[in-house]
């Protein structure tokens, strides 16, 4: 056990469930906490008006709200993390680290640096397991390799569910103590503009950022879980969870909400359930070929269609993007998702099958786009799905597999009341 540890927060901004708050009050006496509104990130965002910072930022002062109330407090810093974690650390006089484990290759590569670094000053870096239920090589098939297909993932997924996997990981300040701020390192969660951004439209949408945005959400599903199976395929149909948001930065616990699912497919009624299930194990699956196959990164999962040429005609290319390209569906979901930073799944695919397929233009072009206006852009699952829509992914679907935008419509807005 270590004097003094720091619990670095990244995504998984809640004072509940959480491993490495867990992990750090059971192996240091004092424990601080901080969050990096990271410039390596923030600097390269196109757009002042990110929906995605201002919800991070109403959601970190929620977080330090509450662990000032538990009788810590969260030091907040506007740096490139690679610096400002060894340096806090430093400061503290910690001799460790705390923080949830990511599985992009570019924070991959950051959190070696930083390791790396905390190395030099016989700090410990321990990164542990928060954001999925399984990650890395936990789910193999029997000869021991990565899954590349979903159904046998998600059925080895399923078998390999234990009680253990799903339990909480209480905060009790009974091991370590929360630990305030030391005074000359204390500071407030910056507003938006001194981070160099601006306010959305995110509270005339109706999103409430932080925890209590996500167990508000969380409640109304539950009421709502049972027809999740049959309405979650209509975009003007209030069938989807809207967690998404919440699970990509961690206002949720997943132990929690993968519980809750499993818990209740096993019921008489859960069929609803064990779709919404079966969706949660999807991220995870996609999580999995992130980090089993980091060139999926800018390239196919099958190498061989690199090679596609894509005629990319950009009058194309921007009609998709404004919403003018004459298919009503696809003009819809545009608008949604340019209005809102919000789009609907099954609109998503559709959405994505017409760039590539009918407008011929490549997928990675759409995933940028994606990547640049989702308020809950994910890598692996942004990455996952365009790919799974191009035939260039790891589904076992050929090419030929295209999503008729007339048929579609018909099919699932057949009142035009999304349009």
């Amino acid at each position: 056990m270590v004097d003094r540890a720091l619990v670095w927060f990244r995504r998984d901004l809640r004072d509940f469930d959480h491993a490495a708050l867990h992990a750090a009050l059971a192996g240091a006496r004092a424990v601080h906490c901080a969050f990096v509104f990271d410039r390596e990130i923030l600097d390269r965002l196109p757009d002042p008006a990110d929906r995605r910072v201002e919800f991070i930022r109403d959601s970190v002062a929620e977080l330090a709200a509450a662990l000032a109330a538990r009788g810590g407090g969260l030091i907040v810093r506007h740096a490139p993390a690679r610096t400002a974690i060894p340096e806090l650390a430093a400061a503290l006089g910690a001799g460790a680290v705390y923080a949830g484990r990511d599985y992009e290759p570019a924070a991959q590569e950051r959190d070696e640096a930083i390791a790396a670094a905390l190395r030099e000053q016989g700090i410990a870096f321990h990164a542990v397991k928060d954001q999925v239920i399984f990650e890395r090589d936990e789910i193999l098939s029997q000869a021991g390799r990565p899954f590349s297909v979903f159904t046998p993932y998600r059925n080895a997924w399923l078998k390999a569910l234990t009680p253990a996997q799903l339990s909480p990981r209480a905060v009790a300040d009974d091991a370590g103590a929360l630990a305030p701020p030391p005074s000359g390192l204390a500071t407030g969660v910056p507003a938006l503009e001194a981070l160099g951004f601006r306010p959305t439209n995110l509270g005339a949408l109706g999103v409430t950022p932080g925890m209590t945005g996500g167990a508000r959400l969380f409640r109304d599903f539950r009421d709502r879980i049972d027809r999740y199976r049959d309405a979650r395929d209509y975009p003007a149909v209030k069938g989807p969870s809207y967690l998404s948001v919440h699970l990509r930065f961690g206002t949720v616990s997943i132990r929690e909400l993968a519980a809750y699912a499993h818990a209740r497919s096993l019921e008489a009624d859960g069929a609803g359930a064990a779709t919404w299930l079966s969706e949660l194990v999807w991220r995870e699956f996609y999580a999995q070929i992130l980090w089993h196959h980091p060139r999926v990164v800018g390239g196919a999962f099958k190498p061989a269609y690199d090679a596609l040429a894509f005629p990319n005609d950009p009058a194309r290319l921007q009609a998709w993007r404004d919403g003018r390209t004459g298919y009503p569906i696809v003009d819809a979901a545009m608008r949604q998702l340019n209005d809102t930073g919000y789009m609907h799944n099954r609109l998503r695919m559709i959405a994505a099958s017409f760039l590539v397929k009918d407008l011929l233009v490549d997928w990675r072009l759409g995933e940028r786009y994606f990547a640049d206006r989702l308020i809950d852009f994910d890598l692996a699952s942004n990455n996952g799905g365009w790919q799974w829509a191009a035939s260039t992914g790891c589904d076992a679907q050929p090419y030929f597999r295209i999503f008729n935008p007339v048929t579609q419509s018909e099919r699932f807005d057949a009142q035009g009341r999304f349009i």
